[in-house]
């Protein structure tokens, strides 16, 4: 399908428009024993809706070729699955929705979160994330985004164990 130059400014507009409302740029620390260090960092841009606009996202998947959807099945008292578009992969990552979105800056909050979600990216591609110290610059980036929560990895007793003697304050 040929899409001419006007519906393609439309559909972006349309995506930054979406991602403000619904979408989230997030960073993960978990505990994954098989990574050298025992913690991997799971970057994911996703987009979440119902049932029902399931075309939305597909409209994502179809623009930005990558990425993938996922259902969430519900058998509570919601009427419908939750689906999720959701890409994972550092090189689509950095090659197809950070550009989309540095030409296309979101405008709301979120910028600021895709902004530090872009520079986490970053520092995981330059293989920061293999390092004690990267993986806490990492953390720190990680508690400034979305609900400013404190970062799991930052107060986990394993981490803090790790610390050296003299720099065991909180960050």
């Amino acid at each position: 399908m040929k899409i001419d130059q006007q519906e393609r400014l439309e559909i972006e507009s349309w995506i930054v428009g979406f991602t403000d409302g619904e979408g989230c740029f997030s960073i993960s620390i978990f505990r994954n024993n098989t990574a050298k260090s025992g913690w991997q960092v799971f970057p994911e841009f996703v987009i979440t809706q119902g049932e029902k606009s399931l075309a939305a996202l597909k409209l994502f998947e179809e623009y930005f070729e990558c990425g993938k959807i996922f259902v969430n099945k519900r058998y509570d008292n919601h009427s419908e699955h939750l689906y999720r578009y959701c890409v994972r992969s550092i090189n689509d990552l950095r090659g197809k929705v950070i550009p989309f979105f540095r030409e296309h800056r979101l405008r709301t909050a979120k910028q600021k979160d895709f902004e530090i979600f872009t520079e986490i990216v970053e520092m995981i591609a330059n293989k920061q994330h293999l390092t004690e110290s990267g993986l806490r610059a990492i953390a720190r980036e990680i508690e400034r985004m979305n609900r400013k929560k404190k970062s799991h990895f930052l107060e986990s007793s394993e981490t803090t164990r790790r610390a050296p003697v003299k720099k065991r304050v909180k960050i």
